[in-house]
């Protein structure tokens, strides 16, 4: 699958109104500046996932979205929505009532399974996408087993070491995973599940490789989930692995310097000159046109977890 980006939309005017599909959107303060040091623009943002549509939109279709708004930039204060208020939200913009465990009751979650429905979203100040990992028909069941990478200030080369040595955990117990950029200073490794099992199995045993690499890296890798307390190492972040919780999409905008981009990777791409402050709103499109869509698998049959937990070696 390498579905072509769309026709750009960016207009000089601020203001204006655009249809896409049955949906008539107006789009404000498109020349408001959300990124001050690069120059990037709310109408960037917005141009970005308009064009990004038919690439991002199958990681998000039928699941909750937690929206991340950023209504006056990345340097102002930002704020999550949950519940959405359906009194005011355009008819045509689809919500689902989900319990949320956090918050002890149910809220109207956002469900982005269109275009115009992403445009939405940027228009409301969403710089980065943030969905569950599970859709409406499964939501106790993710899609994916997800490790967070998360450096507490130390070098990249290790996160680098560090996901590599979490590709070699998993390729000894037969597993395929697939990498990307956070659009930060770490990185995310996903395994593909196809809502298999709930998050409860899929947590545990994200825990098991967690573990795992800990153990052949203690000097630059923690269990701890406490940046105070994590003595400048990489967090193996198996938690995300829960109800309700969200990372950025692959190929979401992060609120970060450069405009970057969670990019999806080719293995061969992790060694020691991957800087992951290179993939930004502004390479992003030309990058896809030139290698397609690198994680089409992460959304595919999935791995048979019980098969491969035979493969683990618990003593090593």
């Amino acid at each position: 699958m390498n579905p072509k980006a769309s026709t750009k939309i960016k207009q000089t005017n601020p203001d204006y109104e655009i249809k896409i599909g049955k949906a008539v959107l107006k789009l404000t303060n498109q020349n408001k500046i959300y990124f001050p040091e690069d120059n990037i623009t709310k109408g960037d943002v917005v141009d970005y996932y308009f064009e990004i549509a038919p690439l991002i939109l199958p990681y998000l279709k039928d699941r909750p979205q937690s929206l991340n708004r950023f209504p006056n930039g990345i340097n102002a204060p930002s704020f999550f929505q949950k519940d959405l208020n359906i009194d005011v939200i355009p008819e045509w913009v689809h919500t689902e009532k989900v319990y949320s465990d956090s918050n002890k009751k149910s809220l109207n979650y956002l469900i982005c399974n269109d275009q115009e429905t992403l445009v939405y979203m940027a228009n409301l100040g969403c710089i980065e996408i943030n969905p569950w990992n599970s859709r409406l028909k499964k939501l106790d069941n993710p899609d994916w087993l997800v490790i967070d990478l998360d450096p507490e200030d130390i070098p990249f080369k290790e996160v680098v070491k560090t996901a590599l040595e979490t590709k070699k955990v998993f390729d000894e117990m037969e597993i395929d995973c697939y990498c990307k950029t956070s659009g930060g200073r770490g990185m995310h490794i996903f395994v593909p599940l196809n809502a298999k099992y709930d998050y409860a199995i899929v947590r545990n045993f994200a825990n098991l490789v967690a573990k795992q690499v800990n153990e052949r890296l203690p000097d630059i890798t923690s269990l701890i989930r406490q940046p105070s307390k994590r003595q400048k190492k990489v967090y193996l972040d198996y938690l995300q692995n829960s109800r309700g919780q969200t990372l950025a999409a692959p190929y979401s905008i992060r609120p970060r310097r450069y405009g970057t981009v969670s990019t999806p990777l080719d293995w061969k791409e992790v060694n020691s000159k991957l800087d992951p402050t290179s993939f930004t709103i502004k390479n992003t499109l030309k990058r896809i046109d030139k290698k397609g869509d690198l994680w089409d698998k992460v959304i595919g049959k999935g791995v048979d977890l019980k098969k491969a937990i035979k493969n683990i070696n618990l003593n090593s």
